[in-house]
C-alpha cells in the first residue's frame, strides 16, 4: 500500500503503445536505466507513460483558461501511477532548431554575456548605455540592419546562373531555373515578352541579359504554346520571374532540402559587409569587455571563454556577472563540449549535443525532488567523455531527484542503481518488464537480450581485414575546425570514422566528402576535367569517379504525418494497391489501385478524412483522440472494404506485422523483396501501416536501408552513415551489421562515423580524428586498420578501440 512518503514510483496496467498492462515498482532518488531492444516498450513505458502522467498532474494544476493555450497530449494508457514526483524531459528532439538558435540561447548563457556587456562593458566616451536586447543579432534593437542579424550576405553572379554562354536560353543556358514545365514556362513567357530564346546566350544585348537575369519585374503576358501532334494546349496567362528571383525565393522558402542545395550552388555567401559577420549593429560592437567584443568572446571555443573571462577581473558588478558565466561554462564543459562556441548554430548539433546542452542547463537550475527522465545521454558521446556524463547524472541523483534514462550504452548501464529490462524482442513480442532490480541480478533472466552484452566476457571473433580496390582521397581540407587535412578514404571496405565529439568527424564525412560526391554526380554529364574539379571544402579531390552512387542514410523521420508509413516509404504500398486492384470485385466495380489509399478522395472514410481517427476538442481537458464513429479506425469507406485479397481487406493487411506479411505476400516476388529487406534489418514486428510519426530514429534509419537494399545494384555505390548504430541496442547492432557488411562483400563501400567500439573494432579502415574537439581537434591522429590504430600513441580512441578488439 503506498504512503504519502512512499519510497518507489510504481505503475499499474501500463498499456501504451505495445505494453502488455505493466505493473513495476521503481526506486526514487536512485539511477535506474531502461534498456531492452529497440521496439521493446521501454521509451512507451519511460517516456509515453510515467512522464506524460506525469506532465498531465502538472496541467491540472494550471488555470483552466491558460491550460486552453497549451498543446496537451493527454493522458497514457495506464490503470494507476503513484509516488510520481515532477518530472522533467529531455529527449532527443530529431526536429531541426531554426537557424538563429545557437548554444548561446540554448544554455541561456547569451543572456548572461550580453547583460555583461550592458552592465559592465567599456563603453566609448559619450555613448550611452545599451540595454541587454541591444547585444542580441535576434532582436530589432541589436540587428545588423543590412543582413537583418544572419552574419551573411547571399548573392548571385551571371557565370553562376549561364555556366554555359554558348547555349540559347532554349537550350537551357539558365541553368539556375527549373526544369520540367516550369522551366519551359518561363522560357515561354519571355518569348512572348519578345526576347529571342534562339540565339546563343553571349549573342544578346547585355542589357537584356542584365534583365533576365536580374530584374525584380514580374510581368504577366498571354502564352500561345507552340501545339503537340497528340493534344491541344490554350493559351494561358504567364508570369515571369528572373534566375535571381527564383533562386533566391527557392533558397529561402523552399521545404526541399533537394531544392535548396540546388539553389545554393547558385549562390555566392560572403560576411555582411556592414557587420563583417558579426551580426549586430555599431553600437553594440562599439562596446568591449577585456578588449573585446561581444561577438568576439560570442566565436571563442568556451574553454578559452572561461580563460579570458577568469582574467577579466573588474568591478563588484562584472565579477558577479562573471562569476555566473563562469559556472554555467564549467557544468558544459565537463559534459565534454568545451569546443563548442556560443555563436555555434542550433542546426549544426547533433541531437546528443543539444540533449547534453539542456542537461546542462538543468544541473544549474538547482530543482531537487524531481524525476528526470533523459533519452539516451550517451548518443553521440565519445567513450572518453562518457565518465563525466556518469558524474553529472550522479550529481543530479545527489541533489536530491531521481534520474531515468533510456540507454543502449552498456558502460552507463552498469553503473545504474536500478534497471528496468523490457522485452523479451520488439513489437507485439515485448512489452513486458523482465526484470526490475539491481543490474547484477539479470544475469539470471535468460530471457533478456541485454544479458548477453552485460555479463558476456567472450572475446570478439577475428575478421580477415579487406583489402581496398581504389583510394579516394581528398587534399586540402579547410572545413570548420578541419584544416588542410589530407584524407585518404579506401574503396570497397568498411571504414569507420572515430574521435572525440567536435573533433571534426561530421564535418570531413558527412560535409566534405559526401559534398565532393554530391558535387560530382551533379556533374555527370559535363566533362572529366569537370568532374574532378576540388569540392566543396578542400583544394582538391581525386578518384571520385571510381563512385557511381552516393547514398546517405541518416536518422531522420521518414515522413512528418502520420499518413507517411512503412508501406508507402518504401514502395509496398504500391504493390498491394495494385494487387487488390486486380482483384475481381475490384475489376466488376471499376476500382483502380488509386481507390485503396487513404490519401486521395475516393476509397477513403471521408468523415475522417484517411486518418481512422477524429479529434475531440474538451475545451479545459486535453483534446482526445477517438476512433472515427464511420469506419471505426479503419480509414477506408464500407465499398472499399468490401473488396478482399485471400480474406482480408485493405485495412487489415496494413495492420499486419512485416512478419505475418511475409508470410502472405510470399508468392508475390514484388511485396516479398520488400518484406524480406525489412525483416533483415530487424524490423519484422513493425506493422504495414504504422505511422511514421511512431518510428524512433534507430527504426527509420534502417526503414531507409531496407529502402536502399532492395534496389537493383547500379554500379560502385558508397554508403555513408553518420552514428547508425544511434538509439539500438547491442543486439539491433549485429543486425544492422551483418547488412552493412554484406553491402561490402557485395562490392559497395561504407563509411560510418562511429563511436561504438564493437562497431569500430569490425572495420577494414579506421580514421581516427583528434586529438580534441574544436580547435583541439580536425586533424587525423592515426589511419589504417584498427589493429594499428589501436597502438596511436595521442589517440583517445585508441585505449578503447583495443579493449574491444579480440584478445588474439
Amino acid at each position: 500500500m503506498p504512503t504519502p512518503h512512499d519510497p518507489y514510483v510504481r505503475v499499474r496496467g501500463a498499456r501504451e503503445h505495445n505494453l502488455q498492462d505493466v505493473r513495476v515498482d521503481i526506486p526514487r532518488d536512485t539511477l535506474t536505466v531502461f534498456t531492452g531492444v529497440s521496439g521493446s516498450g521501454k521509451s512507451s513505458l519511460a517516456f509515453g507513460t510515467i512522464y506524460a502522467e506525469a506532465q498531465r498532474r502538472h496541467f491540472e494544476s494550471v488555470a483552466p483558461y491558460a491550460r486552453r493555450l497549451i498543446h496537451q497530449v493527454g493522458a497514457p494508457k495506464v490503470g494507476e501511477i503513484t509516488g510520481l514526483p515532477p518530472a522533467v524531459s529531455l529527449e532527443q528532439r530529431r526536429s531541426a532548431p531554426g537557424a538563429r538558435s545557437s548554444v548561446g540561447t540554448v544554455t541561456t548563457l547569451s543572456n548572461s554575456l550580453r547583460m555583461l556587456f550592458s552592465r559592465a562593458g567599456e563603453y566609448p566616451p559619450g555613448a550611452e548605455r545599451l540595454d541587454s536586447d541591444a547585444f542580441s543579432p535576434n532582436t530589432a534593437a541589436g540587428a545588423c540592419p543590412e543582413c537583418h542579424g544572419l552574419g551573411r550576405i547571399h548573392r548571385t553572379t551571371e557565370e553562376l546562373l549561364v555556366p554555359d554562354p554558348g547555349l540559347s536560353i532554349r537550350a537551357g543556358a539558365i541553368a539556375a531555373w527549373p526544369g520540367a514545365w516550369q522551366g519551359k514556362n518561363l522560357r515561354d513567357v519571355l518569348d512572348a515578352l519578345g526576347y529571342d530564346i534562339d540565339r546563343p546566350w553571349r549573342e544578346l544585348d547585355p542589357a537584356d541579359r542584365e534583365w533576365i537575369l536580374f530584374t525584380d519585374e514580374q510581368p504577366v503576358v498571354t502564352v500561345h504554346p507552340v501545339r503537340d501532334a497528340d493534344r491541344i494546349q490554350r493559351p494561358y496567362q504567364g508570369t515571369y520571374m528572373s534566375a535571381r528571383r527564383y533562386v533566391m525565393h527557392t533558397f529561402a522558402d523552399s521545404r526541399s532540402r533537394t531544392l535548396r542545395a540546388k539553389a545554393e550552388r547558385f549562390l555566392t555567401s560572403a560576411p555582411c559587409p556592414v557587420c563583417g559577420g558579426s551580426r549586430l549593429r555599431p553600437e553594440a560592437l562599439a562596446v568591449t569587455f577585456a578588449g573585446r567584443t561581444i561577438a568576439e568572446l560570442a566565436g571563442l571555443a568556451l574553454t578559452e571563454l572561461a580563460e579570458v573571462l577568469t582574467a577579466a577581473g573588474g568591478d563588484d558588478t562584472a565579477r558577479v556577472l562573471t562569476g555566473d558565466l563562469l559556472a554555467r561554462i564549467g557544468t558544459v564543459t565537463e559534459l565534454g563540449l568545451g569546443y563548442l562556441s556560443l555563436d555555434r548554430t542550433a542546426p549544426t548539433l547533433s541531437s546528443g549535443e543539444l540533449q547534453r546542452l539542456r542537461l546542462a542547463t538543468q544541473l544549474r537550475s538547482g530543482l531537487f525532488g524531481v524525476v528526470y527522465v533523459l533519452d539516451e545521454p550517451s548518443a553521440g558521446l565519445h567513450p572518453a567523455d562518457t565518465e563525466s556524463l556518469l558524474a553529472v547524472l550522479g550529481r543530479l541523483k545527489e541533489a536530491g531527484n531521481t534520474v531515468f534514462v533510456v540507454e543502449h550504452q552498456m558502460d552507463v548501464v552498469r553503473q545504474a542503481d536500478w534497471l528496468v529490462d523490457v522485452g523479451p524482442l520488439a513489437g507485439e513480442h515485448g512489452g513486458r518488464v523482465l526484470h526490475s532490480g539491481p543490474p547484477a541480478a539479470l544475469a539470471d533472466v535468460a530471457e533478456s537480450a541485454t544479458r548477453r552484452f552485460l555479463f558476456d566476457d567472450a572475446p570478439a571473433p577475428v575478421r580477415e581485414v579487406r583489402t581496398p580496390s581504389g583510394w579516394l582521397r581528398l587534399h586540402g581540407v579547410n572545413r570548420h575546425n578541419v584544416r588542410g587535412v589530407d584524407a585518404a578514404f579506401p574503396l570497397g571496405v568498411f571504414t569507420a570514422v572515430t574521435g572525440v565529439s567536435g573533433s571534426g568527424k561530421s564535418t570531413l564525412v558527412g560535409q566534405v566528402l559526401a559534398g565532393a560526391l554530391a558535387d560530382r554526380q551533379a556533374m555527370d554529364d559535363a566533362s572529366d576535367e569537370q568532374m574532378e574539379r576540388p569540392a566543396p571544402g578542400c583544394a582538391s579531390a581525386e578518384g571520385l569517379a571510381a563512385v557511381d552512387r552516393l547514398v546517405q542514410v541518416d536518422q531522420r523521420p521518414i515522413g512528418r504525418t502520420p499518413r507517411s508509413n512503412l508501406a508507402t516509404y518504401t514502395g509496398l504500398f504500391d504493390v498491394v494497391r495494385k494487387l487488390f486492384a486486380a482483384t475481381d470485385v475490384a475489376r466488376e466495380r471499376g476500382y483502380r489501385a488509386g481507390r485503396f489509399s487513404f490519401n486521395v478522395t475516393g476509397g477513403r472514410c471521408e468523415t475522417c478524412q484517411g486518418e481512422g481517427f477524429v479529434s475531440v476538442e474538451l475545451l479545459f481537458l486535453p483534446s482526445t483522440y477517438a476512433p472515427c464513429p464511420d469506419c471505426h479506425g479503419a480509414r477506408y469507406n464500407p465499398e472499399t472494404l468490401d473488396v478482399t485479397l485471400r480474406g482480408l481487406n485493405i485495412a487489415q493487411v496494413l495492420d499486419l506485422t512485416v512478419e505475418s506479411a511475409a508470410g502472405f505476400f510470399a508468392d508475390t516476388p514484388a511485396a516479398g523483396r520488400s518484406l524480406r529487406t525489412l525483416l533483415d534489418v530487424g524490423l519484422g514486428y513493425l506493422r504495414l501501416g504504422q505511422p511514421a510519426t511512431e518510428l524512433s530514429g534507430g527504426e527509420a534509419q534502417r526503414i531507409k536501408l531496407a529502402a536502399e537494399l532492395q534496389r537493383a545494384r547500379r554500379g560502385h555505390t558508397l554508403y555513408l552513415l553518420d552514428e547508425p548504430t544511434t538509439g539500438l541496442h547491442p543486439a539491433d547492432v549485429e543486425v544492422l551489421m551483418r547488412q552493412l557488411h554484406g553491402l561490402v562483400d557485395a562490392g559497395s563501400t561504407v563509411v560510418v562515423v562511429e563511436h561504438d567500439m564493437a562497431v569500430v573494432a569490425g572495420a577494414d579502415w579506421v580514421i581516427d580524428l583528434g586529438p580534441g574537439g574544436g580547435d583541439r581537434g580536425g586533424r587525423i591522429v592515426a589511419a589504417g586498420p584498427p589493429v594499428e590504430v589501436a597502438g596511436a600513441e595521442d589517440s583517445r580512441t585508441a585505449a578503447y578501440l583495443r579493449a574491444a578488439l579480440p584478445r588474439d
